[in-house]
């Protein structure tokens, strides 16, 4: 570095102004390493205020006359120039120690001015780089949140549009359910209509005839059973009303739910799109002061959970309505069959005696054959929940046995290996009960196979009976609706 500095050659005349320091400051920095440098202040005695008379005294020397010299003999005081002695005593000089102070003065300062500054520079691309991490860091956060928000939008979406699915599926099928029982209902007129019929012809009787016997009590009954049939049906068809409407009233819900939905999801996943470079980004002054939300996480989703509750209850209705629907059918068609064959059996003795044992020996066929199937189902259960015991008694004993090979004392009987024993014994425990229950069950499907085997052939033995008879006596009551149409199918 080069070095810049001079002393003061020039000698004034007049004093110079007053300075506020002892030296000047080199650069704008000295003030912040003034205190480096003792500072001492200048006395106010000397006539000359520049002078440097706070680090050494001026000299005080008394010159002695010497000998004139020959060629100032001639010459008078006021024209000899002054001696060398009273300058110095007139005008000091600064001192090389104060010459080289104040050069490392300003070395120093220099230095610290540019330690300083490239602190500076280096805090500056510092924080600079923080602050682009930390937004960018916050960016990511934020576009995080924004794709958990869009999946959790498309969670309840996809849950809605499932609801909606079933809850239209249901609707349907309960639409359906009420067509059959509307169907079901109408059909009952025609027996009604033919018991109506019967009691007429029999009031024409003559005689000993016009008796009020079993087959006339029958007919009444007869009339009893359709027109109570008739009631409860329609009592039926006023609920299934009542619960399309509410049906309805959840699916519209649902569906203006799915809308909101899809709307938010179309704008999140925009905004979970946005990026530094996307087109369309704009700046919107105080826009994060604006608060136009009416809801929490939590509220949001409990709004559409409390929708797709409520339209799980009203399909559970729904369901559970067209089940006492389809039993109601069932019942009713039952019913009206059962007192239908009831007044004929009561027509004849030999038919009413025939037809009576026939309907009684379909009914309990029908029931064993019912029956079969259900023990045939529960003995494969049976059998796959022993073949499903397996792995886990496998897994159990292979444990077991691996820990066996346990070394030395790390063959400890600790509570997963008692877990373990009593696993492998509540397991063993379990399939022979399930084994003892298989065997209970096919032996009860060995006795109901025999009672079909004997309730089949009695039935051929009656089937033949009753068709020698039923041509002649039974020709009136051929026109009674068949089951599937009682119970609304066709």
């Amino acid at each position: 570095m080069e070095l810049v500095g001079s002393p003061l050659t020039a000698t004034y005349a007049h004093p110079r102004s007053t300075p506020t320091k002892f030296l000047p400051a080199i650069s704008t920095m000295a003030s912040s390493y003034k205190n480096r440098v003792p500072y001492y202040p200048l006395p106010q005695s000397f006539s000359l205020p520049w002078m440097p008379s706070a680090y050494y005294k001026a000299a005080a020397m008394n010159p002695t006359l010497a000998p004139f010299s020959k060629s100032s003999q001639g010459l008078t005081p006021s024209k000899m120039l002054p001696f060398v002695s009273n300058r110095t005593n007139l005008f000091t000089w600064y001192t090389p120690d104060d010459w080289y102070r104040s050069n490392l003065t300003n070395y120093k300062e220099s230095e610290a001015s540019r330690h300083n500054a490239e602190r500076l520079r280096v805090d500056t691309s510092r924080m600079i780089q923080d602050k682009y991490q930390q937004t960018k860091k916050t960016q990511l956060e934020s576009t995080k949140n924004l794709g958990e928000r869009v999946n959790d939008i498309e969670f309840w979406r996809s849950e809605l549009c499932r609801e909606l699915d079933e809850m239209m599926g249901e609707t349907n099928a309960l639409t359906d359910m009420k067509k059959r029982l509307e169907r079901a209902l109408a059909e009952t007129e025609a027996p009604l209509q033919v018991a109506q019929e019967c009691l007429l012809h029999r009031e024409k009787r003559m005689g000993i005839d016009l008796v009020h016997d079993n087959v006339e009590k029958q007919l009444f009954t007869e009339v009893d059973v359709i027109r109570s049939c008739q009631e409860r049906m329609q009592q039926c068809l006023d609920k299934a009303k009542a619960q399309l409407a509410s049906n309805r009233v959840a699916q519209h819900e649902l569906e203006r739910d799915l809308v909101n939905k899809q709307a938010a999801h179309r704008i999140d996943d925009k905004c979970h799109h946005l990026r530094n470079t996307s087109d369309g980004i704009s700046y919107y002054r105080g826009v994060e002061r604006v608060d136009a939300t009416i809801s929490v996480p939590e509220s949001w989703a409990r709004f559409t959970d409390d929708n797709i509750l409520c339209s799980q209850s009203e399909r559970v209705a729904s369901a559970k309505l067209r089940d006492n629907i389809e039993n109601l059918l069932v019942v009713t068609a039952n019913e009206m069959w059962r007192q239908f064959n009831g007044v004929n059996v009561a027509f004849t003795n030999r038919i009413a005696e025939t037809a009576d044992a026939k309907s009684k020996i379909q009914t309990h066929l029908a029931k064993t054959l019912q029956e079969i199937f259900q023990i045939e189902m529960n003995i494969e259960a049976i059998r796959k929940a022993i073949r499903d015991k397996g792995p886990p008694l496998k897994v159990a004993q292979t444990r077991l046995d691996e820990r066996t090979r346990r070394p030395n004392v790390e063959l400890c009987r600790d509570t997963a290996q008692l877990r373990l024993v009593n696993e492998v014994h509540e397991i063993d425990e379990m399939i022979q009960s399930l084994q003892q229950r298989l065997r209970d069950a096919e032996d009860t499907l060995q006795m109901l196979v025999r009672a079909k085997s004997v309730l089949e052939h009695d039935l051929a033995v009656k089937a033949n009976s009753l068709f020698i008879d039923q041509e002649k006596c039974m020709g009136m009551r051929k026109t009674f609706p068949s089951t599937v149409r009682l119970v609304g199918y066709v």
